[in-house]
């Protein structure tokens, strides 16, 4: 298991060797863009965000900004309703308790009244460089994408629970770079994708995955892989960063994971599925090594030791560039103990996301 991971993870580190840094070569852009976001019980948040989306270095006749406020008890609406003399339109949805995937239904409720050539989705509580725009939307033009993720980092850690958390998520994110350097894209984060309004219909939207709380982002992307694989683009580059927070508690990075993972057996390419049950053996095995090798059996502890130590190795290999691209290489410290806590937390939430429910933004979803 050892083996199949290693060779994983350096099939990996390939995928992201084969996305080139992206070099604009033109200095205007010309597509107009719908800016979307789904918000609920964001009152903390949203103004910040919004202030990041106005101030962008993007041509104002082109620019359309929406947030749908998901049934918001706080006063997330009237905060967005203030910024209307900016170019935000606020729409609000009025479904009650009926639906298991809210924020789905947002987005295309969004999307209906967009009317820019392309949709860009990011979350309520996330933060960007004046540039980022014109980096994502230069990039559509000048490579001819269908659909583009591009990086998400947390930054501002206030614990170092949340450094951890950092250099875990900057994996995650070199994962879906690396799974579209591979021209077989896996994963992409909602927080900062952008796909052509017209694709979105020509895929049926959600049909077919809306029933499901999560994958507005990874579901759709597997979508359109099933059909322009080769038009899906990762646009590497510091300024097309979208930076948002690591969860502060344990109970709600738990319950971020168990969502996030409740849509890994719900895949239809099921390469994807056997990939992530592989990575997820090879932990549950390093687990039971470390257990054997608490109690002192000298066969297993040469086994753990080898196999943690060249699963370490591993993931700085590939991890290494990722902080690079955040300039982050201090984090690079907290590989060694991340490396162990990662197998423990993987093999849990693994069981705990396909298992029952979990609560979402106050909601228990499945």
């Amino acid at each position: 298991m050892t083996v199949v991971y290693v060779v994983l993870v350096f099939y990996m580190l390939r995928g992201w060797m084969q996305v080139p840094y992206f070099k604009p070569k033109q200095t205007s852009v010309h597509t107009s863009v719908s800016v979307l976001i789904a918000a609920r019980n964001e009152e903390d948040n949203i103004a910040r965000t919004l202030n990041c989306i106005v101030h962008q270095d993007y041509p104002k006749e082109l620019l359309q900004i929406i947030v749908v406020d998901d049934h918001s008890t706080d006063n997330t609406a009237a905060i967005v309703a203030s910024y209307a003399s900016r170019g935000v339109t606020l729409l609000q949805l009025n479904e009650g308790d009926k639906l298991n995937s809210y924020k789905k239904l947002a987005i295309s409720r969004a999307i209906a009244q967009a009317s820019g050539e392309i949709i860009v989705t990011t979350d309520a509580d996330c933060r960007m460089d004046t540039g980022w725009l014109r980096t994502v939307v230069g990039y559509f033009e000048e490579s001819g994408a269908y659909m583009v993720s591009s990086p998400v980092a947390y930054s501002e850690e206030k614990s170092y629970f949340e450094r951890l958390q950092t250099l875990e998520f900057l994996y995650l994110i070199g994962l879906g770079a690396a799974g579209i350097g591979n021209k077989n894209p896996t994963t992409c984060n909602g927080a900062n994708l952008a796909y052509r309004r017209d694709l979105f219909y020509e895929m049926g939207g959600f049909n077919g995955i809306d029933n499901l709380a999560s994958g507005d982002d990874e579901l759709f992307l597997h979508k359109v892989a099933e059909k322009y694989a080769e038009k899906i683009g990762f646009c590497k580059r510091k300024d097309a960063i979208v930076y948002t927070d690591a969860k502060a508690t344990l109970s709600s990075f738990i319950s971020q994971r168990r969502r996030w993972a409740s849509k890994s057996t719900k895949y239809r390419d099921k390469r994807v599925v056997w990939l992530g049950v592989s990575i997820w053996l090879f932990n549950l095995s390093l687990i039971a090594s470390f257990v054997q090798f608490i109690i002192d059996l000298p066969n297993f502890n040469v086994l753990f030791l080898v196999a943690f130590g060249m699963k370490v190795l591993a993931e700085l290999a590939f991890i290494y560039p990722l902080c690079g691209l955040v300039n982050r290489h201090a984090l690079l410290a907290n590989l060694f103990p991340l490396s162990f806590i990662h197998a423990v937390y993987l093999v849990y939430i693994g069981v705990a996301g396909n298992v029952g429910k979990y609560d979402w933004k106050g909601r228990k979803v499945n």
